[in-house]
This record gives structure tokens, C-alpha cells and sequence, in this order.
């Protein structure tokens, strides 16, 4: 009887936590609340997502002060309960904690599931290395079969709250295997002040990891140096290449559509030749 109890007063309060295809699509959930996390939530607050933060203690001050300065409608909950109430299930959590965190939310079947995260380790020579055989992303589909999972690479906490800091956008590469949800993604990337781009399918997640992985060599040499993705976007490469050069790839007639960020691309004809 008490645990019934305790499942009525549970769906009370988070009516969709029984049925993850009754969650509300226009409610994202934020499971962590790190820098990454904390960032997020006050943008996607400000473009007409309800945010909802999932945390292993949501009633601590430092939740209620986020809570509050994200705005009207915001609310916290456990980890579980944050992603059983939400349409989009946002994971800002850093690994090896995204193992468990990711395995460990109910069932996400139906959800956008995107993922922020980026596994690495410091290697035997101290440069940073993987520290999965393929990528996170991929490995959170495969424990949540039935999601829709989405590969999101963000900038650093920093140009989530300044995006204009570098004087243009940052670009995010966006991979997944469901073209609607990587959509989804993509306006939500440019509604929050970056450049989306589309980096196909979810198992170039791996690629996109191995990116930030070049990312941090000059931080780990501890140069003063370093190099930023910052949106350069050009047709440069398609008017040479042109369609003579491979076959395309198998959803080539039905890409995903992403917002125009920047004006039209160059005309071929203001190249020089190639030589």
C-alpha cells in the first residue's frame, strides 16, 4: 500500500512520468547541472522551452537559485523524473558519471536524446585520448534503444553565454540518424546564437569527439596558442569537387533541413580556376 501510494503522489506530480510518449515535446530536459548545464538552461528558457533540470539533489540552494534565474516555469527533480516529464532529454553530463546517469533515467523510447558530452581520458604520453572504443553518443543509443539520439558539439560553456565573443558564431556540427530530430536540433542551435551543421549520421559522433580531442592538445602543452571552430561556412569546395567525384550517400534526396544562418554561398564563377 505505501508504495502504491508512493507511485500516485510520483504521477501526481509528474503526470507524463508513467508514459514517455505523453511527455511534453516542448519541454526539455536538462540532466546535469555543471557549467554546461547552467549555461543552457537560461537560453533555452529564453526561446519558449519549458526547462526542467534533473539532478542527483534538486533540493539543493544552488538548484533553487538556478531554477530561479532561468526563469518563469522552471522547475528541478531527480535525474529520473526530469527526463520521464520532457519531449528532449539534453545530457550535460561528463564521463565516466554519463555511464551510469545515461543507463539510468527510465525509458526514453520516443525521446530526443542529445548529447554534449565528451569522453576522454589523459593518455600514457599525457595527451588526451578516447576513453571509449567508439563514441558517447553511440554508446547511448545502444543503451537506449529506442531514443532518438542526437550528437550536438558545443562550444565551451563561455560562448554558450557570449556568442559573439570571437566576433561570428561558433559552429556546431550535429550528427544523428533520425532526420527529424536532428532538425529539431538544428533550430534550436541557431535560436540560441550558433551556426548548425550537419555532420550526418550518429556514428560520425566519432569523428566529432576526435575533434575536441585535437581541441585540447594545445592546452595540454600548455602553449598559449590555441585555435577555435569558429563558423567559417563556403561553397568553395563544391563548385570543384562538383558531383563527379563519388557516389552520394544513401539519404542524399532527403537531408535534414537546417536554418540559413549567413547569406547565400559564393557563385562558382567568382572562384579563380582550379589549378
Amino acid at each position: 500500500m505505501r508504495i502504491k501510494t508512493c507511485f500516485i503522489l510520483l504521477v501526481a506530480l509528474f503526470p507524463n512520468l508513467d508514459d514517455s510518449h505523453a511527455a511534453d515535446p516542448e519541454t526539455i530536459a536538462i540532466i546535469g547541472t555543471g557549467d554546461m548545464g547552467n549555461s543552457l538552461g537560461p537560453k533555452l528558457a529564453e526561446i519558449g522551452y519549458r526547462v526542467i533540470y534533473g539532478s542527483r539533489n534538486p533540493s539543493r540552494d544552488y538548484i533553487a537559485d538556478l531554477v530561479k534565474n532561468t526563469g518563469p516555469g522552471t522547475t528541478a527533480a531527480t535525474q529520473l523524473e526530469a527526463a520521464q516529464a520532457a519531449g528532449i532529454v539534453l545530457l550535460a553530463v561528463p564521463w565516466p558519471a554519463m555511464e551510469r546517469v545515461a543507463q539510468n533515467l527510465g525509458s526514453l523510447d520516443g525521446k530526443i536524446v542529445i548529447d554534449v558530452s565528451f569522453p576522454f581520458e589523459q593518455g600514457p604520453d599525457g595527451y588526451p585520448q578516447s576513453a571509449v572504443e567508439t563514441s558517447s553518443a553511440e554508446l547511448i543509443q545502444g543503451w537506449n534503444p529506442g531514443a532518438k539520439v542526437v550528437k550536438w558539439s558545443l562550444p565551451t560553456a563561455y560562448y554558450i553565454d557570449q556568442p559573439l565573443a570571437l566576433g561570428r558564431r561558433q559552429l556546431n556540427l550535429i550528427a544523428s540518424d533520425d532526420r527529424v530530430s536532428k532538425e529539431k536540433v538544428a533550430k534550436i542551435s541557431a535560436a540560441i546564437g550558433q551556426v548548425p551543421f550537419d555532420a550526418g549520421p550518429l556514428r560520425m559522433s566519432r569523428a566529432i569527439e576526435a575533434q575536441v580531442l585535437l581541441f585540447m592538445v594545445p592546452l595540454y602543452q600548455r602553449r598559449t596558442e590555441h585555435w577555435e571552430n569558429t563558423a567559417s561556412l563556403s561553397s568553395y569546395w563544391s563548385c570543384f569537387w562538383q558531383e563527379d567525384w563519388s557516389e552520394p550517400v544513401n539519404d542524399a534526396g532527403e537531408l535534414a533541413k537546417f536554418p540559413t544562418v549567413q547569406s547565400q554561398p559564393t557563385p562558382c564563377s567568382e572562384f579563380p580556376p582550379d589549378r
